[in-house]
């Protein structure tokens, strides 16, 4: 049957590479770089607080003193494709001291406007100028300190160009994070430049439509990726903060989401102040990020137990994740990770059961590991992943290794009771293939810690089941060590040197294996515990697990 679905995407694919390959070579002509000349701004209406580019910035990126640098040097010869990026950035100015480097400041960013006052593909990317633009706004005070009028006609001439180029291409960026950050790059120049005041008006319009296509009503990004949120969360922030500094008004919608993801934000930290790893994700510090929020009086109102399809479970000493969410859309999975009903789990202040993460920024292969089923703590039916991704070269350079098949997690259901918190739920996305449903339940002990789980292999029609093997995954958290006892029924897992765990189970066969870890944008050796068996056709397969404080046992 031919795919209509399928098709549609090819099309769009082909546009998307035809638009971009046509805009290429039109922004190089001189009629476009003519067309990005508009009215040159007088000042600046307020200087924006420096501050609100903290959360951006990373402290490794810049580690050399502007004093001994040299000027006509310092666009070239870059150690790597990250040094070039960081530095063009811009982001480094938030680092540097404020009170002595305002004239080399102002070399440095007359050499790359005469270097780059025309379109280059290199330096002219969207997401390039939009951190550029605002690094050199919330910098302004030092870029402009103590400077001529001929700098600073030159430095707004190249501010507005530039937004003037993000605004003509606003309506092709397709990935609501980037389109974001690009937006929140012309609010600012909108308010920042009283003659641009309609850039703030386009912007704030566009990006309520962005938030509301992009965001569930929790303030959950639909691609289901933890990242993502944080990201957002940065820049509809730094937007709210300049439209207050700016006096001017905050939308509803804008003040809405921001207080729905600060609750979200909140609602994701881990005892080890590191993010779960699902759907695109690898390892941050968050609780720098929560500190900065508290400086501007931002504070968690809502505790929220469900975010990006993952359900949190939240006690003194123990902290469950738990993935009951269906896949995003297709046009927003890029990033999703094949592992429906996966979860995380961390005793006291240790991770013990871990994901994999994301390879992305390891290598394509390493990308390719980390969405396969079996990267992820959940069970895997003959050795398949659950979904599988586009493989057509053309629509992955336009949308990314986006999803080919659909599946739905259902039958949700929890119960807090006084010493138990039960969660449960099921997922068809081995049923066409296999014609079994997979349910698993997970129950945590409040006071000790203890979790135990039920992996159910339902099959839909016994006469035409195509099973005969499964295997369950548990990966543990690099550094946790684990043993298999002499009986082979039972793994003992030591987590420090006076606290340890025993995992036990019904099912077929129990191995200790060995495994890798990818979030942490490196390949880490860490180990698994790995559940094993055989069906017979039609079978009905029940298998239970216990992960117990040793001392118990």
């Amino acid at each position: 049957m031919f795919n209509f679905k399928a098709a549609y995407f090819y099309c769009l694919a082909v546009k998307i590479i035809l638009t971009r390959f046509l805009k290429n070579i039109y922004f190089s002509t001189n009629y476009y770089n003519k067309s990005l000349k508009t009215k040159l701004p007088e000042q600046l209406y307020f200087y924006p607080n420096p501050f609100l580019l903290s959360s951006f910035v990373n402290q490794k990126i810049f580690t050399f003193k502007l004093s001994k640098i040299n000027i006509e040097t310092f666009w070239n010869n870059f150690e790597s494709q990250k040094e070039d990026e960081d530095l063009n950035s811009f982001f480094w100015l938030n680092l540097i001291n404020r009170k002595n480097d305002g004239l080399i400041i102002q070399q440095i960013i007359s050499v790359w406007i005469k270097n780059n006052n025309k379109y280059k593909k290199k330096t002219w990317r969207s997401l390039n100028i939009s951190k550029r633009i605002l690094a050199w706004i919330l910098n302004a005070d030092i870029i402009l300190n103590n400077t001529d009028k001929n700098f600073k006609q030159i430095f707004f001439d190249s501010i507005i160009v530039q937004v003037n180029h993000l605004k003509k291409n606003l309506n092709y960026e397709n990935d609501p994070v980037k389109k974001v950050e690009i937006i929140s790059t012309i609010i600012l120049s909108g308010l920042v430049f009283k003659e641009y005041n309609y850039n703030f008006e386009i912007g704030i319009k566009v990006l309520k439509k962005t938030i509301e296509d992009f965001f569930d009503n929790d303030g959950s990004p639909v691609n289901k990726n933890i990242y993502d949120l944080v990201q957002c969360s940065k820049f509809l922030v730094l937007i709210k903060e300049c439209c207050k500094d700016a006096q001017e008004y905050i939308p509803d919608y804008l003040d809405d989401i921001v207080n729905k993801l600060v609750d979200c934000l909140h609602s994701i930290r881990t005892p080890t102040d590191k993010n779960p790893l699902f759907n695109g994700a690898t390892e941050f510090k968050i609780d720098g990020y929560l500190e900065y929020l508290s400086g501007l009086e931002y504070k968690s109102k809502n505790v929220i137990k469900k975010i990006n399809g993952i359900y949190i479970a939240r006690e003194k000493k123990s902290l469950l994740f738990f993935d009951v969410g269906s896949p995003p859309k297709k046009e927003y999975s890029k990033s999703y990770q094949s592992g429906p009903l996966s979860f995380e789990y961390f005793i006291d202040s240790n991770k013990i059961i871990t994901n994999c993460g994301f390879g992305n920024k390891i290598s394509k292969k390493a990308e390719l590991i980390s969405r396969l089923t079996s990267a992820q703590s959940t069970l895997c039916l003959n050795d398949s992943s659950v979904v599988k991704f586009e493989r057509n070269t053309l629509i992955n350079d336009a949308f990314g290794a986006t999803l080919t098949s659909e599946f739905k997690v259902f039958d949700l259901n929890t119960d807090d009771a006084d010493n138990f918190i039960t969660l449960s739920a099921k997922h068809n996305a081995y049923e066409n293939n296999f014609n079994y449903i997979h349910q698993r339940i997970i129950k945590m002990d409040k006071k000790n810690s203890n979790l135990f789980g039920a992996d159910n292999l339902i099959c839909t029609l016994k006469n035409k089941a195509l099973l005969n093997m499964y295997s369950i995954r548990f990966h543990l958290y690099p550094g946790i060590n684990a043993v298999q006892t002499m009986g082979q029924n039972s793994i003992l897992i030591q987590v420090e040197k006076s606290k340890s765990l025993m995992f036990t189970t019904n099912g077929d066969n129990l191995i200790l294996e060995k495994s890798i870890f990818l979030g942490r944008n490196q390949i880490i050796n860490n180990l698994s515990i790995t559940i094993s068996g055989s069906l017979n056709n039609g079978e009905n397969k029940n298998i239970t697990w216990e992960l117990i404080r040793n001392e118990q046992k």
